[in-house]
């Protein structure tokens, strides 16, 4: 059986996040990186399914109701009614 030794340096979120869960799981520093090699290992081999690529329909609105809307003084009194001024 081959094993390997070495030195590694966690970031300091990994390093968090092994600590919780060797405290959650009650195992470890050792059990827990090796399976979570081993599940990165299994996700970094298997292929990707490729992804549909998102089509938006266009759809006919119509007229707008506010043709002009480059005074914003004048639609405010539009939506708003003459009394907004």
């Amino acid at each position: 059986m081959n094993t390997m030794r070495t030195t590694v340096t966690f970031d300091p979120d990994v390093a968090v996040r092994l600590a919780r869960l060797r405290r959650k799981r009650d195992m470890g520093l050792k059990e827990i990186i090796n399976e979570a090699v081993r599940r990165g290992l299994d996700d970094m081999e298997t292929p990707r399914k490729p992804r549909k690529p998102f089509v938006t329909r266009a759809v006919d609105l119509g007229e707008p109701l506010i043709k002009n809307m480059d005074n914003i003084g004048e639609v405010l009194a539009m939506i708003e009614g003459e009394d907004y001024k």
